[in-house]
């Protein structure tokens, strides 16, 4: 399938708006977004009852030629198998007629996606975690959504309303009468609608080929560092010498209280239970719904306050710098889990991508073994240990004393003054980029100040050498050597005392 291509002067963006339906469109939209879920799970038994045929043909002894054929999960093959099969399928037999045809080409491509994307993972051309078999979509988690591709898709003249196949018309929350004129002066072309529940609310999302037009940021030659943190969400450090700072409002903190006395009330309820089949009582769905909203609420303080703060920075500065922050490894902390999971660090390093891009300014990621708070913003000398409880960064060799965090905004905005090239993420010269470590990081950063006492390997420390009985690998090669190697793994203390000696 070729792939879309906006024209020239053009460019492809989303625009999402919040629905107010009536009744009507309601159930509508939610007909239409388990039409999608229905399609989705017969793609699924499709294409793996052939699989689990396969298998049993082989436990007989069947030789390979006579197996059952393999069914492509292909979307054109999955249309066209489900059109035959939808007017005498006992689930789809008697209300398929009353949804779009996009519902169920929705679920179709979902599956076609889900497959594709197990067995490119399976064989190694797919990147990063391995995917597992689809697997069906419950009634009870599933995400109603539904893609409408073709139809009538437009806003109305008023700008309240929006008009969608086979729903019909639906009002909007919010005013649409920009997009409106947009359309029809023809600056925007509307290319697919999706419909989605999200946070206990229907959503529309546009995605329109629109004529792009570049803004001129505020200050196109001044760069910004940004250092992110818990206690302040962002230490802002400028080329001009002047610090700010984003504070934290630490929504889910401030939402404890109501959240704890919800979860004792919900726990009170009769839930639901899949070992047994026990339904959910009235009084329990109505506990939860109260609980959720709570964390509808602090997901939204949450998106509003990132998108004014990532905004107001891409429309001010034409150099941003972040760091590439490993937030999933910061994650597996226990006593910093929550809160970093409440700041958001990936998600203001994603808005400040395509944000940056959509305004033509200059989005630059330091190395993540960059040693910005490590390092001295004023001569350059480089701590050896710099651990989190230590809040003023001091140093041995000038004698700065700075808030850790503002030393690292300084050292943050320094490198786009070595920045080179185009201006990619990440693409900075020799002087800045790190050496490949492909084991990961080295444990300590040795300072090289020059009143430091020089070692043997060149660093202000003295290093021992390889101990007898190594060879090239690192590891010990006698019994009692190997016995030693282990209990200096396991037991810290030792461990030290050993390497001290």
């Amino acid at each position: 399938m070729k792939k879309f291509k906006p024209r020239p002067g053009f460019t492809v963006l989303a625009h999402k708006l919040a629905l107010d339906p009536n009744a009507t469109a309601n159930r509508h939209l939610h007909s239409h977004a388990g039409a999608a879920r229905a399609a989705y799970n017969w793609a699924v038994a499709y294409i793996t009852a052939v699989w689990w045929q396969r298998k049993a043909e082989q436990s007989y002894g069947i030789p390979e030629e006579e197996l059952t054929q393999w069914r492509s999960w292909s979307l054109p093959s999955l249309r066209k198998a489900f059109n035959e099969d939808k007017r005498t399928h006992p689930r789809f037999a008697h209300w398929w007629e009353e949804n779009s045809k996009e519902a169920y080409n929705t679920g179709l491509a979902g599956a076609s996606a889900a497959f594709d994307n197990y067995a490119k993972s399976k064989s190694g051309k797919r990147k990063g975690p391995k995917m597992g078999i689809p697997r069906f979509k419950s009634k009870r988690k599933a995400r109603l959504t539904c893609r409408f591709t073709t139809g009538t898709i437009r806003i109305e003249p008023d700008g309240r309303h929006i008009t969608l196949p086979r729903i019909g018309t639906v009002r909007l929350h919010e005013d649409a009468s920009h997009l409106r004129a947009l359309a029809d002066a023809g600056n925007m072309r509307i290319l697919s609608a999706t419909t989605r529940l999200n946070r206990g609310r229907w959503f529309v999302l546009l995605q329109v080929e629109e004529k792009h037009e570049m803004v001129k940021v505020a200050r196109p030659d001044a760069a910004v560092g940004i250092d992110l943190g818990i206690k302040t969400l962002a230490v802002l450090a400028d080329s001009d010498g002047v610090l700010g700072a984003e504070p934290n409002p630490r929504h889910l903190d401030r939402a404890q209280k109501q959240l704890r006395r919800a979860g004792r009330i919900v726990s009170r309820r009769r839930g639901p239970d899949r070992r047994t089949g026990q339904q959910p009582s009235r009084r329990w769905e109505k506990a939860n719904q109260t609980r959720n909203k709570i964390h509808h609420r602090v997901a939204n303080l949450r998106e509003d306050t990132l998108h004014k703060m990532t905004t107001r920075l891409a429309c001010e500065y034409g150099t941003i710098v972040v760091e590439n922050l490993n937030v999933a490894g910061m994650g597996r902390n226990r006593r910093l889990s929550r809160r970093i999971a409440d700041a958001a660090f990936g998600e203001i390093r994603r808005q400040l991508t395509y944000k940056t891009r959509r305004r033509g300014t200059r989005l630059i990621v330091a190395d993540r073994w960059y040693p910005s708070s490590k390092t001295c913003s004023r001569c350059g000398a480089v701590k050896t240990k710099l651990p989190l409880s230590m809040r003023i960064f001091e140093c041995d060799n000038c004698g700065l004393a700075l808030d850790r965090d503002a030393n690292a905004g300084h050292n943050l905005v320094a490198l786009a003054a070595r920045t080179t090239g185009t201006g990619v993420a990440g693409d900075l010269d020799d002087a800045v980029e790190a050496e490949s470590k492909p084991r990961g990081a080295d444990r300590k950063t040795y300072p090289r100040h020059p009143t430091a006492p020089q070692g043997p390997d060149g660093a202000g420390r003295w290093r021992d050498p390889q101990p007898p009985g190594r060879e090239g690998n690192g590891r010990p090669s006698t019994g009692h050597q190997r016995a030693t190697h282990a209990l200096m793994t396991r037991y810290g203390p030792f461990r030290r005392k050993h390497r001290d000696c």
